[in-house]
């Protein structure tokens, strides 16, 4: 299988995971830093006896650093285990290379090129080294306890090997300077880290229950169509009982009516199922930005559909309700506009939004199959084309499709009936649309 170009690599990673990325990768440049940083150092003594050992032993030192950073971010994202002896054995082979680098300086060749490079390389090693290490524990006074203790056993050692009490100092205060920079940055990174996971976490929390909130909605709808007719329907049925047990003629005029009353619930479910239902357009307007702005989304409504025909309404009603959805469910949304204007005999909704992957990345051949399904459901799926037959049956359009990189707009263009006109004649929920049959209603 053809592996993805970088670019659309990195596109399809979310912000969390792409704010990941960079991190681990800070991480490991820190090898790299390490190793320039230092290594030109031991290489301007490679012809001395104590010139190549330090340098290959720098290089070993890097990669346990490269090799601990990269577990602990991942015990800290939660997919390991703590490293806790990749921990010790960092902090063990630290202060043994810091011990070695000042023994140089005390015993070494001599000459102040060779003590200003191993100055530097123990001084290195133990900042490298905390600063790896407070990557991988929790609890900040622990990172000031290790921080604390490099400082304190550098000052103790440098001493016992016979530097001046001065010197010791100075050796103790430049590894307190460099490895509480790196262990604040490795703190810091993770904190960050963490941050970003739970607010994206707390996003999608608040986006399902935006969704959520919206299928109670239609559970309402349901309710308010049914509970009366079924209430209706189950008191005429305990009528026609009663009656029909004392053999009054009454009895068959109540059943035709519960028949009647059967078959006009049976339409109001249809017609709230298939979306025949009339909608307000204000109200949809309305609940959408309450609905985006709870799930993150900075969404403007522009327009009033005040004096628009009710089937104008309920149609475009319909359009804002199934794009404000596929917003919430669709790309990574994080600005969106509706805009509702007249144009002459028409009347333009726009729904536009960003955060949506280019139509050809989600229907690629490497995307996932879930990738697949919803580059369809954008481009031409079940949802747009239900408002497609919305649309028509009062002679409307719908565009939809992405434009300009990320973005994705929904265009339904309506035209407005004449004056003389009444607005129920083009209405979907007229009496001719009520079935002849039960069997009919049933198989429908």
């Amino acid at each position: 299988m053809r592996k993805p170009r970088p670019s659309v690599w990195w596109r399809r990673k979310s912000t969390p995971a792409k704010i990941e990325t960079y991190t681990r990768w800070s991480f490991h440049f820190f090898v790299v830093v390490e190793l320039t940083a230092l290594g030109p150092l031991m290489f301007q003594h490679a012809a001395a006896r104590f010139g190549v050992l330090p340098f290959v032993l720098l290089c070993g030192h890097a990669l346990l650093c490269g090799v601990t950073a990269s577990r602990a971010l991942d015990w800290t994202r939660g997919r390991r285990d703590q490293p806790v002896r990749l921990l010790v054995a960092l902090g063990v082979i630290s202060g043994l290379l810091a011990t070695a680098g000042i023994a140089l300086v005390q015993h070494g060749p001599g000459g102040e090129d060779a003590d200003a490079a191993a100055s530097s390389f123990f001084v290195g090693v133990l900042a490298f080294g905390a600063g790896m290490i407070a990557l991988g524990v929790r609890d900040r006074r622990r990172v000031l306890g290790i921080v604390a203790g490099f400082v304190a056993g550098t000052g103790v050692v440098a001493f016992s090997l016979g530097f001046p009490g001065p010197d010791a100092l100075i050796a103790a205060f430049a590894v307190l300077l460099g490895a509480g920079v790196l262990a604040f940055t490795s703190v810091f990174s993770a904190w960050l880290l963490d941050a970003v996971y739970e607010l994206d976490a707390a996003r999608e929390t608040r986006t399902r229950l935006a969704v959520a909130e919206e299928r109670l909605r239609f559970g309402r709808d349901l309710h308010d169509v049914m509970g009366r007719n079924l209430a209706v329907i189950a008191l005429k049925s305990e009528l026609a009982v009663q009656l029909a047990r004392r053999e009054r003629p009454e009895a068959v005029e109540q059943m035709i009516e519960v028949q009647r009353i059967a078959h006009e619930s049976q339409r109001e479910v249809r017609e709230v199922v298939r979306g025949y239902r009339e909608a307000d357009l204000g109200v949809e307007l309305s609940g959408a930005q309450g609905v985006l702005t709870a799930a993150g989304v900075d969404c403007t409504v522009t327009g009033s559909a005040t004096g628009l025909p009710p089937a104008v309404q309920s149609a475009l009603g319909w359009v804002v309700r199934e794009a404000a959805t596929n917003v919430l469910r669709h790309g990574d949304a994080r600005r969106c506009r509706v805009s509702l204007e007249p144009a002459g005999d028409h009347v333009v909704l726009t729904v536009e939004n960003d955060g949506v992957k280019p139509a050809a990345e989600t229907t690629s051949s490497d995307a996932s199959p879930r990738e697949h399904e919803r580059g369809r459901e954008l481009v031409g799926g079940s949802g747009l084309a239900g408002l497609r037959e919305r649309l028509a049956a009062v002679a409307g359009t719908l565009e939809a499709g992405p434009v300009d990189g990320d973005l994705f707009r929904v265009v339904a263009e309506v035209p407005l009936p004449p004056s003389s006109s009444s607005p129920s004649s083009t209405s979907p929920s007229s009496p001719s649309t009520v079935p002849r049959s039960v069997n009919e209603e049933v198989t429908s």
